[in-house]
């Protein structure tokens, strides 16, 4: 299989048609080590192939015909959560994700350069319903009926959910307390007082289905601060699922899509409100460039991504209007691995949070370690995922805080979860939209779907 993951080495600066991978990538780590303290495996096995110093030259090994790509190399490879946690400790400006996400493509297909066939949960769940918000709302339909009758709570004590397979009692224990599901977004809502900003909003497939009164409080805090919103019909999911599993093609044709979709001319900003999403279409351009397309798609792609904002980014640049009303709340602040360390967002989600009249903000240890949720991966890494997710959990606890806020849909499902085991549901999971909403209209957790 060597041949799939061939790289020139004869001349470094080639870019290989073959794979997208530039092979200087590979020289520029000096094997320093400094990255393994900052990577979650690799603290967890404290295997050297765990960590990223490993996992590159197990990648370059590979590209030089010096090892067999074998289910053990693979292996350590898919156990990288893809945090890039890395990129942020290592002083030499390795880019990780560079090197693991293109190889990660080829690694998975086969000769005939097509992905190899996925297993029934892949091709029917995390492909055929995860990227789709429409039909995850018609998948959670019987989840909502069975919450609102307590029929879960049934299952769990009667031990019914064990008779499902292993990844749906998985995807049973992620699902979180479902909100209720306010009207759709409409397709424009106009700013509140003066005009300051026009943008649109990426509303995401998950993210939508399960957080969709994130989506709204987002929406009216954005409102707030002066912006006219317009909210895409035709826009899709990010591709991240896909391409994060090595599905190339379906996550290109993702990006052409969204592309198409968003009037990025007539907006100053694309806003994004879940990090997975925000890191996967900033970098459209380079995963075109990755991916083999046209130079007229990549450059399309490339300018769509420069509009693209987290919207806690994009209000500290705006000026954030300082909200009035309290909320007497004490909190920590989890930082997700792509808004943090893909995206380098750190403090101004921190900076909007310190706005809020009596919020109390404590700091949370290894904030910026992963709590294993990484899209996809606490689905199909439960182990490693569930060692991470306690670790996380456990920090959080010692803090004493009522929440923990978190700019990401994934780690609120995998932080949700993991406090649900740990019998301290008490404990709110919350993004900093909703925080800013209840601030700025005055209503607390009850109130802040209304």
């Amino acid at each position: 299989m060597t041949d799939q993951v061939t790289t020139s080495t004869t001349s470094p600066t080639n870019e290989s048609p073959s794979t997208g991978l530039q092979y200087e990538k590979f020289l520029d780590c000096v094997h320093c080590g400094l990255c393994t303290s900052a990577c979650p495996t690799y603290l967890e096995t404290g295997n050297e192939n765990d960590g990223p110093r490993g996992r590159i030259y197990l990648m370059r090994a590979v590209t030089d015909g010096r090892l067999e790509l074998t289910e053990s190399v693979t292996r350590h490879l898919d156990l990288c959560l893809d945090c890039r946690s890395c990129e942020t400790a290592c002083p030499s400006g390795v880019e990780y994700g560079r090197l693991i996400e293109p190889f990660r493509v080829k690694m998975h297909e086969g000769a005939d350069g097509k992905p190899v066939k996925q297993d029934w949960f892949h091709r029917w769940i995390m492909y055929g319903i995860f990227p789709y918000a429409n039909r995850i709302r018609w998948a959670l339909l019987p989840a909502r009926i069975m919450q609102a009758l307590k029929l879960d709570r049934l299952m769990d004590a009667t031990g019914v959910v064990k008779l499902l397979p292993q990844k749906l009692q998985r995807m049973q224990r992620l699902l979180p307390e479902l909100q209720p599901r306010e009207a759709d977004l409409p397709a424009f809502l106009p700013a509140i007082g003066k005009k300051r900003a026009s943008v649109a909003m990426f509303t995401g497939c998950v993210a939508d289905a399960m957080f969709h009164h994130v989506n709204w409080a987002t929406a009216r805090v954005l409102q707030q601060n002066g912006c006219d919103v317009h909210i895409p019909r035709s826009q899709s999911c990010c591709g991240a699922i896909h391409y994060h599993s090595g599905q190339g093609d379906p996550a290109l044709g993702m990006a052409s899509q969204n592309q198409e979709a968003f009037d990025i001319q007539g907006v100053d900003s694309v806003i994004v409100n879940v990090a997975g999403c925000g890191s996967m279409l900033k970098d459209y351009g380079h995963i075109a460039q990755e991916l083999g397309a046209e130079s007229s798609t990549s450059t399309q792609l490339s300018q769509f991504a420069s509009k693209v904002k987290d919207v806690s980014e994009f209000l500290a640049e705006l000026g954030p209007l300082t909200p009035q009303h309290r909320v007497p709340m004490k909190v920590t602040y989890h930082d997700a691995c792509h808004l943090c360390h893909a995206q380098q967002i750190r403090s101004q989600p921190r900076q909007l949070l310190n706005m809020i009249p009596d919020l109390e903000v404590v700091p949370l240890a290894e904030s910026e370690i992963c709590c294993g949720a990484a899209g996809s991966y606490n689905l199909t890494e439960p182990e490693m995922a569930d060692r991470l997710g306690k670790r996380k959990t456990d920090h959080i606890l010692d803090t004493g805080a009522q929440a923990v806020i978190m700019g990401n849909a994934g780690c609120s499902l995998q932080i949700q979860s993991t406090l649900k085991n740990q019998d301290r549901p008490d404990v709110k999971v919350l993004h900093p939209m909703e925080i800013l909403d209840m601030s700025y209209r005055g209503v607390g957790l009850a109130q802040r779907t209304s």
